[in-house]
Order: structure tokens, then sequence, then C-alpha cells
């Protein structure tokens, strides 16, 4: 809460572009997003989204995950009354559901409602998957006293090690939205393991120059189970998870093929420039983008410690820009208001060996385009292609 209302209590130093959403704003936007399939509320019905926010009249963050957890309730309820006639009907309740409670919690769990509505997810989430076959299973690896939880499943009658994907969320997405995405690679013969990134979910550790040890921890472990193949595993990462999957692709290069990265901020993201012009009221990201990154950090609570702690984060900082790297696959859009295109090409211009770009000339943030490249088409038609194509998995029988 004290993140929240210090960020409220500095919003009317900036102008009125750089202002937040009001909450009819934000109500009309949401809507807005879901009838055309737009992030955050891709697969929530436009209808449950009215009838959610017909009951949201502040941006009080626990009347928000009120709202959201009622609506969800009625599908979680009518889903475990029908696990057992009607199977098929309760895993898409069961889909319903989490996306609401997903949503509820967007875009973190900054209060006590919206800690219940993500727990709730994870609860909607975990019933949804009791569906899935091949099976998932919840791996738990031991971390400096606690413990990293990550999703883990794996192709369909394999018949020796397979090659694994280590996908790793964003600012505001959780594993689950990996795991769910994710299931698609399954088919080509391609495991994969979705974590919760630094400072987001159930991730054990907050932000810091070095929180990708906790990654270097998961590639550890996948290093110890017989049915992946340690030597083809690459990573995947949407915006904060691109960072880490930049990063990855330096320090572990001799662990990994290769590294998907959708708009990975590498150094002028991190510039006080940037977040007091670009990020603080951004209208591409929903709401409440810079309390969000602020609750990612330990021990940030206003704007002046947000510009003091992200140039520490720079992999030019680090000096690690540069160095030899793992193959990549880089994607962005021109217009991403939320990572510049000048990381991206700065990027693809450092390294070792050569990198495949995918840059929309028309594209915001992950390089979508409303209507023309939604996310699941870029996932689906360049991203699981190139990893496929890195990895060299085993013809599917």
């Amino acid at each position: 809460m004290a993140v929240a209302l210090l960020f409220l209590l500095a919003a009317p130093c900036f102008s009125q572009e750089h202002a937040e959403r009001t909450i009819d704003e934000i109500k009309t936007e949401a809507i807005h997003r879901a009838e055309v399939g737009q992030y955050p509320l891709i697969g929530l019905d436009a209808g449950d989204v009215r009838e959610a926010l017909n009951s949201v009249h502040t941006r009080d963050k626990d009347e928000w995950a009120a709202a959201f957890m009622a609506v969800a309730d009625r599908y979680m309820n009518e889903a475990k009354s029908l696990e057992k006639t009607d199977p098929a009907k309760a895993n898409a309740d069961y889909i319903r559901a989490w996306r609401l409670y997903s949503f509820g919690r967007w875009p973190i769990p900054a209060s006590p409602g919206k800690q219940r509505s993500y727990e709730k997810a994870l609860e909607a989430f975990r019933a949804h998957a009791r569906f899935f076959d091949p099976p998932m299973e919840i791996v738990k690896i031991p971390f400096e006293g606690k413990e990293i939880i990550g999703y883990l499943r794996l192709p369909k009658n394999a018949t020796g090690p397979v090659p694994l994907v280590l996908a790793v969320n964003g600012l505001d997405s959780r594993k689950e939205d990996l795991a769910e995405s994710f299931s698609a690679i399954l088919p080509f013969g391609v495991g994969y393991l979705a974590v919760d990134g630094p400072g987001t979910g159930q991730n054990p550790i907050k932000v810091s120059e070095n929180a990708d040890r906790m990654l270097s921890r998961v590639l550890d472990y996948i290093a110890t189970r017989p049915e992946i193949d340690k030597n083809r595993v690459a990573m995947h990462g949407v915006s904060w998870g691109a960072y880490w999957a930049t990063k990855m692709a330096i320090v572990e290069r001799d662990r990994l093929k290769g590294a998907s990265a959708q708009s990975p901020p590498v150094d002028t993201f991190f510039q006080k420039d940037f977040l007091m012009n670009s990020l603080i009221g951004n209208r591409e990201y929903l709401f409440d983008q810079v309390p969000a990154l602020m609750a990612i950090f330990d021990n940030v609570h206003t704007i002046d410690e947000m510009a003091e702690e992200l140039p520490k984060m720079s992999l030019v900082k680090q000096g690690l820009l540069g160095k030899p790297m793992a193959p990549m696959l880089i994607l962005a859009g021109v217009k991403d208001t939320q990572v510049p295109i000048s990381d991206i090409y700065l990027l693809l211009s450092k390294g070792d060996v050569p990198k495949t770009g995918w840059i929309n000339p028309l594209g915001g943030h992950l390089g979508r385009q409303v209507g023309v490249w939604p996310d699941p088409r870029i996932f689906k038609e360049v991203i699981i292609p190139w990893l496929v194509r890195v990895l060299e998995p085993e013809p599917a029988r």
C-alpha cells in the first residue's frame, strides 16, 4: 500500500500525458481490450469483465479484486461440481476462473484482496492443469533456504532425453501464463519448465544485479533430470523475463543452446530519463506500471529510489553487453513505449554470434499488433519454430 500511496502523491508533479488512467478510463480500456483480445485481457470474456467492473467504482485494490473474484468464484464452483459428470466443461470453467482471478490480482498482488485473488488463481490453474495430457509436474527446487517452484511438462511417449525450454515471465504475467502457452511446443518433442522471474509470483528473491543466480540454480536442477537432455536447453522470456533470458545467454552461454527474448530491456530502459518520461503513466500499459516495477525490488518505495536502483540493472553498466553469448531470437516492436527500440538495436549489434531479429515496424510491446500480430500468433508462428530449430528435437513418433 505504501508503494501505491507514494506514487499517487508524486503523480501531480507530472504533466497530464504522464498521469495514470482514472478508474473510468481503466474500465473503458479494459473492456475494449477484452473485446479485441489485447493484453492483459487475452482470453477473458468481455461479458465477464463488464460484470466484474460493474462493481468497481474506485481505484481501491481490494474493491477491484473482490469484483473479479465474485465472477470467478461462480465458474470455480461450477467447475468443482462438474468434474465427474462433465470434465470438459469443468476444465473450461477452471480456465475461465483462473483468468478472472489472475486479472483480479493484476498487475501485482499489492493488497490483501489482490493477494487472495492471486492465491485463487493458483488454485484454479492447478485444477485446470489436472486435465493436462501429458501431465504437469510441480517441481520444488531448494534455493538459499527457500524453494523455487516451477511447472514442468515433457512430451508424450518420449524415447530418450528431450530438449527443454526454461520459460520466464514478465513484470505482471506469471509462470501459469507461460505454462499454458508452452503446451503448444510439446507436440514438437520439446518440454518446458516455467518459473516466475525474480520479484514476481512465487519467486523466493527480489530483483538485484545478481538475481540471475536463481535461474542458474534452475539450470543445475534441469541437469539432474535424466528425462531432459541437458545439452539441449534454451530459454524464453517476455519483457522483464526477456531481460533475464538475455543476461543468461551471456553468463550461462555454455549451458544454453539459445534464448528467445521479447522486448528485452538492456540499457536505456534503466535510465532515469526513460523512467520519468516513458514509464510513469504509460498508456500502453493498462495501469500502475511503475508501482508494479517498484514492487519487484527490495526497499524501493519512491520514484527517486527507483531512479537510483534501475541503472544498476543495465547490461552495459554490468559490463556484460558485448561479451560472447548464446544464439538469440530477439522480438520487438518499433512503436513500443515500454522498452525503447534503441535497446533492441543495441543488443542486436553486440556479441560474437549472429542473432535472429523479428522487428515489427508497426508493433508495440513484445512486437504485438492488435488484429494483425496478436500475442498467440507471434508465439506460434515465430517463437516456437525458432526454439524447435535451435533445439533440434527427435522427429515425433
